[in-house]
């Protein structure tokens, strides 16, 4: 048998009330793809951020080659050959691919000066041996999402990983990008290099896993080689019962004037030429002509849900700004005929919640003027505490204290708090920016449930994923972004994956 590479043992680890790993055992093995897989909550980003030394176990031993070793911060776990690439990527966005990649290990030259076309031919010989088309001489904020992907894993492995912790590196991706990870991964494989992945795709777990650890409520409750399951079996170990499926049958509603409404809607880049000016010049004046929306025509209607697929970084976010009101439109119209609009943002951390803030006061963010909620400038804590609980039961919200800081939740329930407060508003038009990222099966499958159920009751809903099974799954119809535009719109049971793939990247 292949010796582990990494074993921890009796891991525990508890933030307040909450114990987010149990007495956790884990081994990864030399060459080996091992899978996390769990329900939000379940410790399975805790369990590698320990490894990764950006949280401290409690209790319990980790061992590295056979070695028993303490990690106290992302920089020893880097020396022992530990690389992380998380959700939320880590990178500078003003900063170059190559000035990431090198960033706290810069090559010289007589000693003191940076030696950047040493790094240059370096990175570029292992993109190369990668398959990995970077421009590295790019501010990554301009890269497509796998580009910068792609400078994640490029960083780790420029500094010495021979472990990679990936936290759902598919979230963001195309189907054909998907594919092009995991052809980097089992390259990586077979050189010799380990990887971790967290993921709550158990078809993805089944394509490129070899073994898989089921963790549920902190603790782990299987492992076991790939061969061994299927995604029926791993769905309800990660329950802990049988899956049911939910079944809401879809109504059908007359349109007649749209909610919502864009004509030749255009947003150009120069608003961010002011603050690009001060770093590089001819940064600015190759950004100030790019068009993040480019002649957008959209109608949503009352009684449907209308999906916005593409790779992110082609005008979705822009799109949602000039929905919500944090961008104005250089020219077209935009018409919406509801002042009742709920946006669930595909950034929870920096437009949805506020992660110091107690937990029962993230549920009134942008309600809390309600008059259940405050009277003559006092909020009425009875009444929020009250509605917060509620809501903690319906979508079933594990929390330790409502007045802990929201932070103290794993990410999936942070966006379970985020679905909650905008969902239990009774919009009429409701905007939701990747609704399900990071949820498990259960949590998912309720927020389809309510979309669709806000729908049947005459609801707008404007869904953008990645997610194509979320898409197919969800809308009536489904308009493809790409580079600005929108370049096709199809019915769900007229198209499959590979065709909105294929949309999604400019091939049709």
């Amino acid at each position: 048998m292949v010796a582990p590479i990494i074993e921890m043992h009796d891991i525990s680890k508890r933030f307040g009330h909450v114990q987010a790993n149990a007495d956790v055992d884990f081994t990864l093995r030399h060459g080996e793809i091992h899978a996390i897989v769990g329900e939000n909550g379940a410790g399975k980003s805790t369990l590698m951020k320990i490894l990764y030394g950006l949280y401290q176990p409690d209790t319990g031993e980790i061992f590295v080659n056979g070695d028993s070793v303490a990690i106290p911060s992302p920089r020893r776990a880097m020396r022992l050959g530990l690389g992380m690439v998380q959700q939320h990527f880590t990178l500078i966005p003003i900063f170059t691919a190559l000035q990431n990649i090198i960033l706290a290990k810069e090559p010289r030259k007589f000693g003191a000066l940076l030696d950047y076309q040493q790094g240059e031919k370096r990175i570029a010989a292992l993109a190369a041996q990668l398959g990995f088309d970077v421009p590295l001489n790019v501010p990554v904020e301009s890269l497509p999402i796998g580009a910068q992907q792609h400078t994640e894993i490029l960083k780790v492995l420029y500094h010495g990983a021979d472990i990679l912790i990936m936290d759902e590196p598919t979230a963001v991706l195309a189907p054909q990008e998907v594919e092009g990870l995991f052809n980097c991964m089992r390259s990586l494989k077979s050189e010799g290099k380990s990887l971790v992945i967290i993921t709550h795709k158990l078809d993805e777990v089944m394509a490129i896993a070899d073994t898989v650890t089921v963790m549920r409520r902190g603790q782990t409750v299987a492992s076991c080689p790939i061969s061994d399951t299927d995604p029926a079996t791993l769905a309800e170990m990660i329950l802990g019962e049988p899956v049911i499926p939910t079944s809401v049958t879809r109504e059908h509603t007359e349109n007649t004037t749209p909610l919502l409404r864009l004509e030749n809607v255009t947003l150009s880049g120069s608003v961010n030429t002011t603050r690009k000016r001060k770093w590089k010049n001819a940064i600015t004046n190759r950004q100030s002509d790019k068009r993040y929306l480019d002649e957008i025509n959209l109608e949503v209607f009352p009684g449907e849900i209308v999906g916005i697929a593409g790779v992110e970084g082609n005008g979705q976010t822009e799109l949602i700004q000039v929905l919500t009101g944090l961008r104005q439109i250089d020219s077209g119209t935009l018409t919406s005929n509801s002042e009742r609009i709920a946006h669930v943002p595909a950034d929870r951390h920096r437009h949805g919640i506020s992660l110091n803030d107690r937990i029962d006061d993230n549920f009134i963010i942008g309600h809390h003027r309600n008059r259940r909620f405050c009277r003559h400038g006092i909020l009425q804590r009875k009444s929020i505490q009250r509605s917060a609980l509620n809501a903690l039961d319906k979508y079933q919200i594990r929390v330790g204290d409502i007045t802990h800081p929201i932070r103290t939740l794993s990410g999936g329930n942070q966006q379970k708090v985020v679905v909650a407060r905008e969902l239990e508003a009774n919009p009429e038009v409701i905007i939701a920016a990747h609704p399900t990222r990071g949820l498990d099966i259960h949590a998912a499958e309720f927020v389809h449930t309510r979309l669709i159920r806000a729908r049947n009751r005459a609801k707008a809903v404007l869904l953008v994923s990645s997610e194509l099974d979320e898409l197919l799954h969800l809308s009536d119809r489904i308009a493809v972004m790409y580079n600005g535009k929108i370049v096709g719109t199809v019915k769900p049971e007229e198209t499959n994956k590979q065709e909105l793939g294929a949309l999604m990247l400019g091939l049709n």
